[in-house]
């Protein structure tokens, strides 16, 4: 029996005729309206996707079990019984560099590590066996159980030979490069080799292109900060400062900021150390120090190249700091990054390198300091309700938050994975992590003319700080808050990246001295109470 919109169309009937014939099958019609083809229709195909969905999610679990497991490519290896001593340890590490399962076992691990989004890969003897763990959104995570230490050497011995090191030094620390294909786009990976009590450490730190999206407007959620940070990489001279610690996000940024500028018009010259993306259509210099090329050598010849806008990787010292403020001075956008807890202190550190104060508040356009938190996976996150002390270290009240829906990570320990993955429950979108990629926390600072007389005057920071609050600034804290409340991130997760600054925790202290929270329960104030609602201790002691 067939459903119809049309049974006298002549056409659709010959067709199903054609199917049914050799199936010695009949023809009866069924008028049905043209509303209930439609339902039918969209409840065939949405059973469909469910069933494409179905089928990805367990073929991917099997992958990653499958990734997960080393054992068969461990017990294929050749190994000697009971390594006497180093000697015949790094005999054996080189003689089985090439075995097919050394091979198999090192592209396993690199396999793995792409797979789950790792940007970097530790191998790591230790006394009695060998260590591989993957950072993944930031933080440090076991990705297999320990190895046989007898295995490190040969380990070891593969990842020198595919960066091209010299296998046979082992008593100093060795930098490579690794460049791979890996689902049709090219990988590199930047390998340091570290001697260690029990045998040479690797990382790899993993350069993927590809897997960077590029665009102020993906980083950067607030569109009061975007604006104004976009403003001020759009002015035709000026230094504009990046600060944060490393692995805060700042050179995808700063390459994020040169992706916008770069046009026909516009002749960009960057000086970096290392070069990690590539960027057609402009010039970018490796920095090599014993050759002489350092980044203030570098940038000295830029400006005898006509650029429109340059980037200096890291200023790290007072001629570097010099010269790009002198090149910010003469009609050049120059962006560079420093490590701060925050905007106001990136112009301290300029100052204490020996920085003349009204060459910076002369050529300063702006500062941006960065964190980057964990964003909270969506699929397995659990709703809850902070107590009011968690919320005071935070400087909130649950009076303020009630409409606030928070979430904590529904983080696993690596059994409860291993159970999960077991059970068929785990999910997929983390892996047990609780987190799922990273998500930028801003903090802009303008040089408005009040800022530019402090930087004169030589305040401190707070000083600094406090006049860029009351001008409007949002504070990494505040920031960060905010993305809690749009549910992006955790409490949890705020606390680790950024209640750790002491920058941001005289942010704090601040607000208690202004008696804005509460100096016993550390909860929020309104500016008219005078007694804290929470625990009635007075806002004031007199």
């Amino acid at each position: 029996m067939i459903a119809m919109v049309d049974p006298d169309n002549l056409a659709a009937t010959d067709d199903i005729n054609r199917i049914l014939r050799p199936r010695e099958l009949g023809l009866q019609r069924l008028v049905i309206a043209g509303e209930d083809y439609e339902r039918l229709l969209e409840k065939f195909y949405q059973a469909q996707s469910e069933l494409e969905r179905e089928k990805a999610r367990l073929q991917k679990e099997k992958e990653l079990e499958k990734l997960s497991d080393l054992t068969d490519i461990v017990g294929s290896l050749d190994l000697t019984s009971g390594v006497a001593n180093d000697e015949v340890a790094d005999d054996l590490g080189e003689g089985d560099a090439n075995q097919a399962p050394v091979i198999n076992l090192v592209n396993k691990i690199i396999a793995k590590a792409l797979q789950e989004g790792s940007s970097d890969i530790h191998i790591e003897p230790q006394e009695e066996f060998l260590k591989i763990r993957f950072r993944k959104d930031g933080v440090l995570h076991q990705a297999f159980e320990p190895l046989p230490k007898k295995i490190a050497p040969a380990v070891t011995a593969r990842f020198k030979i595919m960066a091209d090191l010299d296998i046979s030094e082992r008593r100093l620390p060795q930098d490579g490069k690794i460049r791979r294909m890996y689902q049709g786009r090219k990988v590199d990976f930047r390998v340091n080799t570290l001697p260690s009590r029990y045998g040479e450490k690797v990382c790899l730190r993993i350069l993927d292109n590809s897997a960077t999206q590029l665009g102020l407007d993906k980083l950067i959620t607030d569109r009061n900060t975007l604006q104004i940070f976009r403003d001020l990489a759009s002015r035709p001279f000026g230094l504009l400062l990046v600060t944060g610690p490393t692995g805060s996000g700042k050179s995808t940024t700063l390459y994020s900021v040169l992706a916008e500028r770069n046009h026909p018009g516009i002749n960009i010259n960057t000086a970096e150390d290392p070069i990690e993306y590539s960027l057609p259509g402009i010039t970018q210099v490796q920095v090599i120090r014993e050759k002489g090329m350092d980044f203030a050598s570098i940038l000295r010849a830029f400006l005898r190249q006509d650029p429109d806008v340059i980037l200096v990787g890291e200023t790290r010292d007072k001629e570097t700091a010099k010269t790009v403020i002198e090149a910010a001075l003469t009609g050049h956008l120059v962006l560079t990054t420093l490590h701060t807890n925050d905007a106001a202190g990136a112009i301290v550190r300029l100052d204490k390198m020996g920085i003349e104060p009204f060459m910076i508040s002369g050529s300063l356009l702006g500062i941006l300091a960065q964190r980057l938190v964990r964003r909270v996976c969506t699929q397995c996150r659990v709703a809850y309700h902070p107590s009011q002390e968690e919320l005071a270290r935070f400087g909130l009240s649950a009076a303020n938050e009630q409409e606030v829906t928070f979430y904590k990570a529904n983080t696993l320990t690596m059994e409860e994975i291993q159970q999960a993955r077991k059970q068929g429950n785990l999910c997929l979108k983390c892996a047990g992590s609780g987190y799922k990629d990273r998500i930028g926390v801003y903090e802009v600072m303008q040089n408005s003319e009040r800022i530019q007389q402090l930087i004169n005057q030589g305040a401190t920071t707070d000083r600094i700080k406090e006049a860029a609050v009351d001008e409007g600034m949002v504070t990494l804290l505040a920031y960060s808050l905010n993305l809690v409340r749009e549910g992006y991130t955790t409490l949890e997760e705020v606390e680790r990246v950024t209640l750790t600054d002491s920058g941001l925790e005289a942010e704090l202290k601040a607000k208690r001295k202004s008696g804005l929270i509460c100096s016993g329960c550390r909860a929020e104030l309104q500016p008219e109470w005078l007694d804290c609602p929470y625990c009635m201790r007075p806002r004031f002691s007199y």
